[in-house]
């Protein structure tokens, strides 16, 4: 049983959502025990930026009282969480990094907030998020810059950035997220925690101004995989109001991940064919190799060809930020940070030929890719081109000595497997030699969430880096 503080915020999500529901710790311990954890550290990373403390504590105290009355619970009952500050939360601000909208309270919960809730979870607060999510690097004019809690000279990435900082301090033991070009295996990647990216319509997305588009994606994030699980059990599942979900049950996560991975094959792709990545990113997948290979699974060196990704993306996320927030950029001249006004001049650039061929190239991509895969159980890669970078350093403009022409050329690695529709996840991998985190990216076949989760379970077992926590 937990006993002490420390174990306590250390707990596994799984663990406590057990001792919880057997009524051997109380709702509210469990929140009085994160909130502290929050006061002592969140000054020094910035990572949860909007508190609501009472209103947490009143609400464990009801699941406390539901669970004396003998009522239904749900799978995350009692547990805190953290919604990223890009997703609506009834009655708490949400600002979306932007100062259009530092002082805004909706009255609605996003999907996914509303899901969390109703299995259980108790919201303590609002995660950090570049503004607009808009960046692999988490910070903004409102509230400023997350810190790396393994080297708070360094940055989290981003855009779930707060998410990830909160999980690697103890803060939360689940929060949510979203992933465009990889803002929920980044950010993982560079704190040591887990970010998974389920299929598009896996966890509907609602409200969304792009209902239809399957490029930015919400999802999980915990500190292992099991918790991952978990949570994606509270959230996945169809919704009439997203037209892009899933209808398969959201019970299939919760079985037992564990599986016997003797005969599988694995694609091994260090550089993902012809990216640059940092010399210190690829010994620490060199040195993942051999876990792999004892689990019993074949390792192959393979490259699925992915380079037209890269226009293809650059493209649908142009007219995605167009479409979603062209009318704020207009309305508000100036007030817009600058990337975000790239991306939406440059979605007003494009021709509908243009859009015409990302679409034929995307789905020629799928079909590539999906035909590498029947080959492979898994494809294993990088999760970012670089270790955590100096937080005040907006964007990497250099990889391996290769120059990035723009502010999200650094993260192909993450990008390229958006654009394939694939399932993918980040769990910690090891560490720099100046102890910077870096996570593996495993991607599985086509709607294979599941598969992806008991890979990412079977090396996390045997690779338990993420145990290894931060110094605060």
């Amino acid at each position: 049983m937990v006993s002490t503080h420390d174990e306590l915020i250390w707990s596994a999500a799984t663990e406590l959502a057990n001792q919880i529901a057997t009524k051997q710790l109380s709702a509210r311990e469990v929140v009085t025990a994160h909130l502290e954890r929050i006061e002592a550290v969140n000054p020094k990373v910035n990572a949860v930026v909007t508190v609501v403390a009472d209103q947490a504590l009143e609400a464990a105290s009801r699941a406390d009282d539901a669970l004396a009355r003998g009522a239904d619970i749900g799978p995350l009952h009692g547990l805190p969480v953290v919604h990223k500050d890009l997703h609506e939360t009834a009655g708490i601000r949400t600002t979306m990094g932007s100062p259009l909208f530092a002082d805004w309270v909706p009255d609605r919960n996003a999907l996914i907030v509303q899901r969390l809730v109703d299995a259980g979870a108790i919201t303590v607060g609002k995660s950090n998020t570049p503004e607009f999510g808009a960046g692999s690097q988490t910070f903004n004019t409102v509230f400023g810059a997350t810190r790396n809690p393994y080297d708070l000279t360094r940055t989290c990435g981003g855009s779930s950035g707060g998410a990830a900082v909160a999980l690697a301090a103890g803060m939360v033991p689940i929060a949510d997220g979203s992933d465009m070009g990889g803002s929920l295996r980044n950010p993982a990647s560079f704190c040591n925690v887990v970010g998974f990216r389920p299929s598009p319509g896996r966890v509907p997305a609602w409200p969304s101004a792009t209902g239809w588009s399957t490029l930015s994606v919400q999802g999980p994030m915990a500190r292992t995989v099991s918790d991952v699980a978990l949570m994606l059990s509270a959230i996945s599942g169809a919704d009439r109001r997203a037209p892009v979900s899933l209808p398969d049950s959201a019970h299939q996560f919760g079985r037992d991940l564990h599986r016997d991975l003797t005969g599988t094959r694995i694609a091994w792709s260090p550089r993902l064919g012809d990216l640059p990545v940092d010399s210190e990113v690829v010994a620490v997948m060199d040195s993942c190799r051999s876990v792999f290979e004892a689990l019993g699974c074949e390792v192959l060196d393979a490259d699925p060809d992915l380079s037209e990704a890269d226009e293809v993306f650059q493209t649908l996320r142009a007219a995605q930020f167009e479409a979603g927030l062209g009318h704020l950029a207009d309305a508000h001249p100036g007030q817009v940070k600058d990337t975000v006004v790239w991306n939406i001049e440059k979605g007003r650039s494009l021709s509908g030929p243009d859009i015409g061929r990302a679409e034929r190239t995307r789905t020629t991509i799928f079909g590539h890719f999906s035909d590498f895969m029947t080959d492979f159980d898994l494809l294993v890669l990088p999760v970012s081109q670089v270790p955590p970078f100096p937080i005040d350093t907006e964007w990497v403009a250099e990889v391996d000595g290769t120059a990035m022409e723009t502010y999200i050329d650094w993260m192909k690695s993450c990008l390229r497997i958006t654009v394939t529709g694939h399932p993918a996840i980040s769990v910690p991998a090891g560490f720099t030699p100046g102890g910077l985190p870096v996570g593996l990216q495993l991607v599985g076949r086509h709607l294979d969430d599941f598969g992806v989760l008991q890979f990412a379970h079977a090396f996390e077992q045997a690779q338990p880096v993420g145990l290894t926590r931060p110094v605060l």
